[in-house]
């Protein structure tokens, strides 16, 4: 299983910005990165200096958001809907999206479930809930 470390992620959010400003051809799933870069030009000059980006830190105290953090999180809802996992988030995030007439908006709302489950999980060192997330982001969709 691939596992990036931090330095890789932001490699790899660079890159595709870089091929995304020069018009190259990405590979699938560059070509979804560089779709949600597009919807946040407040990343694009972080994005296009790899030099800064692998030295930034963006402790939660500093109060800068982490454009890295973020992005993944946009490819992981797709990862999430593309495979239907937790089953039924792909109808919740579908019912989402209509609903506030935008996916990126949408994703935005996943992301707080999302992060949720996670700090629940390490609070508790338990596994993520799945089910507990999906239920959030069903909750989301149908207020």
């Amino acid at each position: 299983m691939f596992q990036p470390n931090q330095a890789d992620v932001r490699r790899f959010f660079c890159g595709a910005y870089a091929k995304f400003r020069e018009g190259a051809p990405v590979d699938a799933m560059e070509a979804i990165a560089t779709r949600w870069i597009a919807e946040h030009p407040e990343y694009h000059a972080e994005l296009a200096d790899v030099t800064a980006a692998l030295a930034a830190d963006y402790a939660i105290d500093a109060g800068r958001t982490n454009p890295f953090l973020h992005l993944s999180m946009h490819l992981s809802i797709e990862e999430q809907c593309s495979i239907d996992q937790p089953t039924g988030i792909r109808q919740a995030v579908a019912l989402l999206a209509a609903r506030r007439n935008s996916l990126h908006a949408a994703h935005h709302e996943v992301m707080d479930c999302l992060g949720e489950m996670l700090w629940t999980s390490q609070r508790s060192g338990l596994p993520p809930d799945g089910q507990a997330y999906l239920e959030a982001v069903r909750r989301r969709a149908t207020t």
